[in-house]
């Protein structure tokens, strides 16, 4: 359940692996949803999209806590530079911090417009305009940060298994091949 120094234990893993599917399917509907002009389709994307994003700041949260108080994570890889290190480290931390303000900025969002119970059924009505809110704009620049940080993350795992093939993305996967050796 735990890491190892070469290598994430399931805990780390199962978190991983499930906050990028919800990420990828709240980035989806997020950009779907802003794009729409017919209210009824709207209430339809963001009554999961809300739903899934309270479940990424549970994760989040979860992750934290378990990285503080009950896992310890793998060493870098030897023979990266520092540089590598510390911008793999920064992307991490960036995650966390954008995480965090979505889920700021969108239940900001949701109490500040009265949308909330709109979106997740409880009452009848039209969607506000979400642009006359706030906390709109931290959660927009949130969401083409999160693209940014993906793009980072991805190209840096690529990298990793393509070019340097040192099987540094193994780390992050279940059974034999996560012992983080190149096979």
């Amino acid at each position: 359940m735990k890491s190892q120094s070469n290598r994430y234990g399931t805990v780390a893993i199962t978190i991983h692996w499930l906050s990028a599917l919800l990420i990828c399917a709240l980035l989806a509907s997020g950009f779907r949803a802003a794009g729409l002009t017919d209210g009824d389709a709207k209430i339809g994307i963001l009554s999961a999209h809300v739903p899934m994003g309270i479940t990424i700041l549970a994760l989040t949260l979860v992750r934290i806590a378990w990285w503080v108080f009950a896992d310890s994570k793998p060493a870098s890889p030897k023979g990266d530079p520092i540089w590598q290190s510390l911008s793999a480290k920064a992307v991490h931390l960036l995650f966390y911090v954008v995480i965090l303000g979505m889920a700021a900025s969108g239940i900001g969002m949701l109490a500040l417009s009265g949308a909330g119970a709109i979106i997740l059924g409880a009452a009848a009505g039209d969607l506000p305009n979400f642009h006359d809110y706030a906390p709109r704009i931290p959660h927009g620049i949130g969401a083409r940060a999160i693209v940014g940080l993906l793009v980072l993350h991805v190209g840096a795992a690529l990298y990793h298994h393509f070019i340097k093939r040192d099987g540094l993305i193994w780390r992050m996967w279940y059974g034999s091949r996560a012992d983080g050796d190149a096979k």
